[in-house]
């Protein structure tokens, strides 16, 4: 899964990487401890432009009577999003890119300490995460929300978790976002095995109150 991730590049540089036209109201940057419910950044295509804006982290189906009606859907899952009634639709027809430069994944000691990692790119380039997208609407409360698209981890990874977030190519960029026709469900595979490098950190990142460029240091 991932349930925690960090993003540091600049406004105007996430745009100028994505080709994208940014929102007056995105989130603060840089952002090193980003927790399900806040806002993030996302990248969409309508009407032939790309377009960075916030959206909650936390799909919302449209059945959900209220925010917390079910449960909180960070993750869609690539072995099942097509199928799944939360996600199939989305899936379809609403992708969308999540910029990062990395994120968390746990560990635990003999003794059942939770030990946070921070796993980042090898090119020191940002992340781009796989992520599809909701509009939900109920009374006079409206929220756009996204899950981020999983699939198994490569056996790299795999020493950390079994999960890992599905980590896009700028290539395959207009694919998934629907500018490049069909073919989309093919992108969803593991990260190559050499791609990403990680280090441990100090456990302050366990709490979604922790905030400050000192949680992605290694320990």
């Amino acid at each position: 899964m991932c349930g925690r991730f960090a993003i540091t590049l600049p406004h105007d540089a996430m745009a100028r990487a994505f080709g994208a036209r940014p929102a007056n109201d995105l989130p603060p940057v840089p952002r090193f401890n980003i927790c399900p419910t806040q806002p993030v950044a996302t990248v969409i295509s309508r009407d032939g432009q790309r377009h960075l804006g916030p959206m909650r982290w936390g799909f919302l189906p449209h059945w959900y009577k209220t925010e917390t009606d079910g449960p909180l859907l960070i993750n869609a899952r690539a072995e099942s999003i097509a199928e799944k009634p939360a996600f199939r639709e989305a899936a379809r027809a609403r992708r969308c890119l999540i910029p990062a430069s990395g994120f968390y994944e746990w560990t635990k000691d003999g003794e059942g300490n939770r030990l946070p990692w921070y796993i980042s790119p090898v090119s020191g380039e940002m992340l781009a995460f796989a992520g599809v997208w909701q509009v939900w609407e109920r009374d006079d409360r409206r929220h756009v929300t996204c899950a981020i698209v999983t699939c198994a981890a490569n056996e790299a990874m795999a020493r950390i978790h079994h999960r890992m977030p599905v980590i896009l190519a700028p290539e395959n960029w207009a694919l998934w976002l629907g500018e490049a026709g069909h073919g989309a469900a093919r992108l969803m595979q593991p990260a190559p095995e050499d791609a990403l490098r990680w280090h441990r950190v100090d456990r302050a990142v366990n709490s979604n109150r922790a905030e400050g460029a000192e949680l992605i240091e290694p320990v």
